[in-house]
């Protein structure tokens, strides 16, 4: 008699990884330097050694206003925690261990790594808390586990790459707005819908990052299910020299009478799946005033932090058949 063969069942592990903000103002300066001499979110033609010297020193010096606006929202960011809560309410959804990495949190690395050369795992997933591609984010990650990891270790690495457009985390965004306009007792045909998400500079899409185009995918997706308000999308949080994609929401604030005659604007996080200094600081006090003065209703759509239904989203997520990407393909060549 032909017999045949089980097929034996790998076993897997599920990476979160997130930017990792500051859990103190102390943890802020290490934060700072961690994140500007990553050339891969600070891209420099100075050899290395030159170049962490130099944004070393412009973290230390940057660090004290920063920690100012740290304050004002608590003295900490909030990602390291929503992170650390939604691999914990995964566990509910998911039959293997969960693992968390934090990008600019340096401290949390050394028991990170040794986690992972104890853990029995054959294959490792990696799901990104960004919904949209960027080598300056996915791709920083990728490349620090390239550059800290044994190669047995990353080979066996497969990430779910971004998820822009996929229907489960349109349907949240849609569902979150949606309630927000019942909440507030506000027609959807009165409302503008500005959705805002983090820049990069003009050249890294020039190069070939497909963050914008990530982004306007996302964009379009949503507003399809609002077609009674208005809607735009811009991008914040520019710092340093250069052009950065455009429109620079600080300018359509500035002008907002001149491309809107609704009353009620709300901002909408778009790739932002976490509330931290971009959006507890820099658009409710940078932002929305600016709005505030020129006689609209201003209002903030939160983020999707820790809550059941983000967790539900990204368990549906992962049991979607994705294309898994190895690791080696998000790094970028410099």
């Amino acid at each position: 008699m032909k017999t045949t063969q089980a097929k034996v069942k790998k076993k897997t592990a599920l990476i979160v990884v997130n930017f990792g903000g500051p859990r103190s103002l102390d943890e802020i300066p290490s934060f700072l330097k961690s994140l500007l001499c990553d050339k891969d979110v600070v891209r420099t033609a100075l050899p290395t050694p030159i170049h962490n010297y130099l944004f070393s020193k412009i973290a230390k010096k940057r660090s004290k206003k920063v920690s100012a606006d740290y304050q004002h929202i608590g003295g900490k960011s909030p990602i390291y925690e929503d992170t650390e809560a939604v691999a914990f309410q995964l566990k509910h959804y998911t039959n293997c261990p969960i693992y968390t990495f934090h990008r600019y949190l340096p401290v949390t690395h050394p028991r990170f790594i040794r986690s992972l050369l104890l853990a029995d795992v054959e294959e490792w997933k990696i799901f990104p808390m960004f919904p949209q591609f960027c080598y300056a984010t996915s791709g920083s990650i990728a490349r620090w586990f390239s550059e800290k990891l044994p190669s047995h270790i990353t080979r066996n690495m497969h990430w779910l790459k971004s998820y822009p457009h996929q229907k489960p985390y349109i349907d949240l965004f849609t569902n979150r707005i949606r309630a927000y306009m019942q909440e507030k007792k506000i027609p959807e045909k009165d409302w503008l819908l500005f959705f805002s998400a983090h820049g990069v500079p003009k050249k890294f899409i020039e190069e070939g990052d497909p963050y914008q185009r990530e982004c306007e995918l996302s964009y379009n997706e949503i507003i399809k299910n609002f077609p009674q308000s208005q809607t735009l999308l811009a991008y914040q949080s520019k710092f340093g020299p250069g052009e950065w994609i455009k429109p620079y929401t600080i300018d359509v604030c500035e002008k907002i009478k001149e491309v809107t005659d609704k009353k009620n604007a709300l901002f909408v996080p778009l790739a932002f799946t976490s509330d931290h200094i971009e959006t507890l600081f820099e658009i409710e006090t940078e932002y929305m005033p600016v709005i505030q003065k020129q006689g609209l209703n201003t209002f903030r759509l939160p983020a999707f932090n820790d809550k059941k239904d983000w967790v539900e989203t990204i368990s549906i997520l992962l049991k979607e058949p994705h294309s898994q990407v190895p690791n080696q393909m998000l790094v970028r060549h410099k």
